[in-house]
């Protein structure tokens, strides 16, 4: 049943990326909404989006515009003033049912190859570099005496790489030192920045909206 505005202002604000877990996708799963009459509010909340995911998990590219068509056919004569973005990302993922022992296996395999991955990093920076033989030089120069290979140079280069990557990373045991971002994490929102970039200029090059990853 449509319902007929009587001066009524919505407030519409969509984040650039939202994720859903629900085929059946409402204005209110994806989007802040304020509007001066609170009953015209909650029924915009509860407006469906039949072209959101089409039952496809991945990616879906939108535009505020196909939203405001939507909220137009249920509320007729209602003020919408768009204060988000104006194309966003619909991410609909299905809900996973925890599995232990999976999550597990997946965080020793992720360690093992982190811890081997920078092992091997670092082997070769030394091997290049010739590390060994600096150190060598730089302990005979100072204390007359040949390295046996294992000084306090080593010893203190070993202390300061491990320490080196928990500043860095600035993330131990699952805490972090600071309230700064990490670095991972800001490479991964810019992935993701970059990724749902690339979905709406290709989705506006579409006409048919087939941009879905």
């Amino acid at each position: 049943m449509t319902k007929q505005a009587k001066g009524e202002t919505l407030y519409l604000k969509i984040d650039r990326n939202v994720q859903v877990h629900d085929e059946k996708v409402t204005i209110g799963d994806i989007a802040q909404i304020l509007c001066t009459d609170k009953a015209t509010e909650n029924l915009v909340k509860t407006i469906g989006i039949p072209t959101a995911v089409n039952g496809k998990p991945g990616r879906h590219a939108m535009s505020v515009l196909e939203v405001m068509e939507q909220i137009q056919k249920e509320v007729k004569g209602l003020e919408i003033n768009n204060i988000g973005e104006f194309d966003f990302i619909i991410t609909y993922e299905k809900r996973k049912h925890p599995n232990g022992m999976a999550a597990w296996m997946k965080t020793v395999f992720v360690a093992f190859l982190a811890f081997f991955g920078a092992a091997f990093t670092i082997m070769t920076f030394n091997n290049d570099v010739d590390v060994p033989k600096l150190f060598a030089q730089i302990y005979f120069q100072f204390t007359g005496n040949r390295s046996d290979g294992f000084t306090v140079l080593e010893f203190c280069y070993s202390l300061g790489i491990g320490l080196g990557i928990l500043l860095f990373f600035n993330h131990f045991a699952g805490r972090k030192f600071t309230v700064d971002p990490t670095p991972l994490e800001v490479e991964m929102r810019t992935y993701e920045d970059e990724i749902d970039t690339t979905l709406i200029e290709r989705s506006r090059r579409d006409p048919k909206g087939k941009g879905t990853s």
